[in-house]
């Protein structure tokens, strides 16, 4: 791949380290250009998205009338979901289940926040135990793989496990802390590539050494398609109707629950905070937080500057990412040797295994054609 000169985006923190990042004659990068043109001119976190959230929400409490629970939630112990539930139950009035998965990488500082709010708003809790045996075959099969996207076994575990159950007990609604205000701008591909099925079963056959019979699992067009149209279950992103902001979300759950903040996005989690920390940095020259801080630039929460500050530092102290790589190594059953050496390995792309992009490419643009995916998505 031919690699293009070094530049960074005038507007926000992207730079060419997202190989296909195009660039207009004010030097603004194609991602802030596609927040302008596509996503903020059709985001209302205003008096039109409190008139469709209250319609949305009406809709819950009619369906769920009579039902211990109107709508399921995915709790991760993070800002966005956190403040989900908090607005779900005390905002909103509705009845939610809360929904848990245990891929056994959660921090104490997650698990604690979850168990506040949970105490203290009164919720029930659902919470399913990844089979841990599979869960580290298959995230040791990843790390042999050389890929960059070494989340994708806990993502796809987490929102399969989410929605399987949802379909299983007839929840028709299932609301997500997915927003713009903090995700507007994605990770591009290279860094982070999709949730495939295809691709996962593929790494897995080449450098698994047990089956996956308990691992949870949905490919894109059963969640997409059949959980949506034969089961009838609706995604709901209420954080998209409201006017949120990050820090006031923080202060909000901090004042009202004695929820503790981390350092960075994702950072609840122990194996997330050493690949997005170190392993994607080191490794292959990829820092999501450009992404994380880009979101929050263009929709004023944070300036550019403050920005470039923040990306002066690592992500988290070196000394603090060899301490998280010993316990990783030694909890998935190797030595830290074997791991820095397969740290050390030839770096691969999700081009080197099989995969459904075609597919997947071919519904995004769908999706986008007909306004449910706005973000730039490559």
């Amino acid at each position: 791949m031919k690699h293009q000169e070094y530049k960074i985006c005038a507007n926000c923190v992207m730079n060419t380290t997202d190989s296909k990042i195009q660039f207009d004659e004010k030097g603004y990068c194609d991602h802030c250009n596609n927040f302008y043109k596509k996503i903020l001119p059709n985001w209302h976190p205003d008096e039109t998205g409190a008139r469709e959230l209250d319609k949305i929400v009406s809709d819950i409490k009619r369906h769920g009338k009579g039902k211990k629970y109107d709508c399921l939630i995915g709790l991760s112990g993070g800002v966005d979901s956190s403040y989900l539930v908090y607005l779900a139950k005390k905002k909103l009035g509705l009845r939610p289940l809360v929904f848990c998965v245990d891929t056994g990488w959660n921090l104490d500082i997650a698990n604690k926040n979850v168990e506040r709010l949970i105490q203290e708003l009164n919720l029930d809790v659902y919470t399913e135990v990844v089979d841990w045996e599979e869960m580290k075959d298959l995230q040791l099969a990843f790390i042999k793989s050389q890929v960059p996207h070494q989340d994708i076994p806990q993502d796809h575990a987490i929102f399969a496990a989410l929605y399987n159950f949802a379909a299983k007990n007839g929840f028709k609604y299932v609301l997500t802390g997915a927003n713009f205000s903090t995700e507007c701008i994605r990770e591009p591909i290279e860094w982070a590539y999709v949730n495939d099925l295809t691709q996962i079963k593929d790494i897995h056959k080449k450098f698994g050494t047990r089956p996956l019979e308990k691992f949870p699992m949905c490919g894109m067009f059963r969640y997409r398609l059949y959980y949506r149209y034969v089961k009838g279950m609706t995604i709901v992103q209420p954080l998209n109707l409201i006017p949120y902001v990050k820090e006031d979300a923080v202060k909000e759950l901090n004042e009202r629950f004695g929820w503790e903040k981390y350092p960075n996005k994702h950072f609840e989690n122990v194996f997330t905070r050493f690949y997005e920390g170190y392993w994607l940095p080191r490794k292959f020259g990829y820092d999501k937080r450009r992404a994380h801080l880009s979101s929050l630039i263009v929709t004023g929460q944070l300036t550019r500057e403050e920005a470039l500050e923040i990306l002066k530092e690592p992500p988290y102290p070196v000394e603090e990412a060899m301490q998280d790589m010993d316990f990783i190594a030694r909890k998935l059953g190797i030595t830290k040797a074997e791991f820095e050496k397969l740290m050390n390995a030839e770096n691969k792309t999700f081009k080197d295994y099989n995969s459904s992009l075609t597919l997947i490419n071919a519904a995004i643009k769908l999706a986008q054609l007909i306004g449910f995916e706005k973000r730039n998505l490559r």
